[in-house]
């Protein structure tokens, strides 16, 4: 058994196991319960993605599949720091005060502030 055929059989393998990892990961991101699960989800199928092609350039011994991978890689940290900031835009606007009001939250510091200024007197 010569090296190429051992390397054969791990890539096959590995294609196998990412396979059914990709199926797992995608019902997460349709059975996610919440926003942010569904979001470490989508970052696991770049993830996958990633595995796939690196053992794509293994098997096939076409190294410019390295680069679409790297390149890749890029682009799912752009996209999860982008949908990071839209779950915090969003938690942040739930706390901001309706029709002019002011937040709770916001009461809360302003409050702080004061008792604290009383005991220092």
């Amino acid at each position: 058994m010569g090296a190429e055929t051992v390397i054969s059989a791990a890539a096959t393998i590995a294609l196998f196991l990412m396979c059914a990892a990709f199926f797992l990961t995608a019902y997460r991101v349709v059975k996610g319960p919440t926003l942010p699960d569904r979001i470490v989800a989508l970052d696991m199928l770049v993830a996958i993605a990633i595995g796939f092609i690196a053992v794509l350039a293994i098997k096939t011994g076409f190294n410019l599949y390295i680069d679409i991978a790297i390149a890749l890689g890029l682009v799912g940290f752009l996209a999860t720091v982008a949908f990071a900031r839209f779950v915090l835009r969003q938690g942040m606007e739930a706390d901001e005060p309706a029709a002019g009001g002011e937040s709770p939250a916001r009461k809360g510091v302003r409050q702080g502030k004061a008792s604290r200024a009383r005991r220092r007197r």
